[in-house]
């Protein structure tokens, strides 16, 4: 009776960890970015940051996302199969939101200094966006916010972008066209939304970029004093 019990729980906590926590399952509406903004105000938070730091849109942020992952944590590429039965493993290593390879990822980390960033993190998987979309413009010369380019590029990479290996990929230069699209789309819900305007409020004196009153004094004096800012690595001077 004993071994039973002990299968039936370790098959009901198997089941329970198979189904996910909130925190980590994308929104029920991709295709409304006020009603992702609404359902997660610590993305509107961390894309913000983003947008203050490396200069690349939220919209453009949340299209990429939305094409490489559908805003999903544990996103993988397809498993890869010999004569149709014979599993050979992943198309590659990429994971997570921002869909990064092991290669780029560490290139990312070294970069930046940011070693305990991980890929099923969305702060750190846009963070990682913007810092390669920078890189971008430095060595292809590509504005950060151009998505359709930069998406070509973050597709194929530095080298296959410069070769022009993605004029040959006609679904893939549709895929860009869809992911300029989309960035579009967002762009002018998130005009129309509080969600992303109080999150983006809460991200700026979360930075000590809006003063925080101290508490009164004895003589009931408040002083504004602005709040801590975290070192992170300055991001690359444009050119």
């Amino acid at each position: 009776m004993g071994r039973r019990l002990r299968l039936a729980t370790g098959a009901l906590l198997l089941a329970l960890a198979g189904c996910g926590t909130p925190d980590r399952l994308p929104p029920a509406m991709l295709d409304d970015a006020c009603a992702i903004a609404a359902a997660r105000p610590d993305w509107v938070r961390a894309m913000r940051d983003v947008e203050r730091r490396w200069g690349v849109r939220m919209s453009a942020q949340m299209a990429i996302i939305h094409q490489e992952s559908k805003f999903r944590a544990d996103a993988r590429t397809p498993h890869r199969f010999a004569l149709g039965v014979l599993p050979m493993g992943r198309q590659s290593s990429a994971l997570g939101y921002a869909q990064a390879i092991d290669s780029t990822w560490d290139w990312y980390r070294r970069d930046t200094g940011r070693r305990s960033a991980r890929r099923t993190s969305f702060a750190d998987s846009v963070d990682f966006m913007g810092w390669y979309m920078n890189v971008t413009h430095e060595r292809l010369g590509i504005d950060v916010n151009d998505v359709r380019r930069q998406y070509l590029a973050y597709h194929q990479g530095h080298v296959g972008y410069r070769r022009g290996s993605w004029r040959r990929k006609g679904w893939l230069r549709r895929i860009a066209a869809d992911v300029a699209r989309r960035e579009r789309r967002y762009a002018a819900q998130l005009k129309l939304c509080p969600a992303a305007a109080g999150a983006a409020r809460g991200s700026r004196v979360a930075l000590g970029l809006l003063a925080k009153p101290a508490p009164a004094a004895s003589g009931g004096v408040v002083v504004a004093t602005p709040a801590p800012e975290t070192p992170r690595p300055k991001p690359r001077p444009r050119r």
